[in-house]
């Protein structure tokens, strides 16, 4: 007999990367989370404080093995079909703290990070909305295997940006917004459902698929 069972719902982990309390990110992390929802899927919010880790040092990791901070983050990461991460830009770059939370994970195996598919959005005070940062963000996921979204969201002058109910003062903008992460939701739910895209990424020269993936982060 046929199995009629309704598939289970894409399973999204929203992740705000700022640190500060009253960050404009989370507040655009919380958005993407509540837009993720509304078409059904599962949504997991989560701030990187939750997930507290040292400075990335090998004599810490030799000595004391890996952070709790990384495990969970590690174990999050692997419950998700898909991620979305909300990193202000400091200094035309992504923020320390998120890098160093890339690196610690890096160093899990199975990678956390290979053939997830990720979304990548920024609010920022600046005309440029934090889109710099964005770029930079790009680099170690895609080095480690994650899909990145070519569409990323950049919301310029967030600190005018959002109204007293959570949603973008500028209403072209939230179409945007929404179009973007429902877009990219259509993506991930063809390809966990019905893997509609190949595995080609490589971690290194003679590596395949279903290899065991070298850890990063080394030194």
């Amino acid at each position: 007999m046929a199995d009629d069972a309704a598939p289970a719902p894409t399973r999204v982990l929203v992740l705000s990367a700022s640190l500060r309390a009253d960050s404009l990110n989370t507040r655009l992390a919380s958005l993407v989370a509540r837009i993720v929802r509304d078409t059904g899927a599962t949504v997991e919010l989560a701030r990187l404080g939750e997930f507290p880790m040292p400075l990335y040092d090998t004599d810490t990791e030799v000595a004391e093995g890996l952070p709790e901070g990384t495990l969970a983050l590690r174990d999050r990461l692997a419950a998700c079909d898909a991620f979305v991460i909300a990193s202000p830009e400091y200094n035309a770059s992504l923020p320390g703290g998120l890098k160093n939370a890339i690196d610690w994970v890096s160093r899990v195996g199975p990678q956390p990070f290979k053939d997830k598919h990720a979304l990548l959005v920024s609010a920022s005070p600046s005309l440029v909305g934090g889109n710099r940062g964005l770029w930079a963000l790009r680099i170690p996921l895609e080095h480690l295997g994650t899909r990145v979204y070519p569409d990323m969201f950049s919301l310029a002058r967030a600190h005018e940006g959002f109204t007293d109910d959570g949603d973008l003062t500028d209403t072209g903008l939230q179409e945007r917004l929404t179009d973007a992460v429902t877009s990219f939701l259509r993506l991930v739910e063809a390809d966990t459902r019905y893997v509609c895209l190949q595995r080609r990424w490589y971690e290194f020269l003679g590596d395949c698929t279903d290899a065991p993936v070298t850890r990063r982060a080394q030194d």
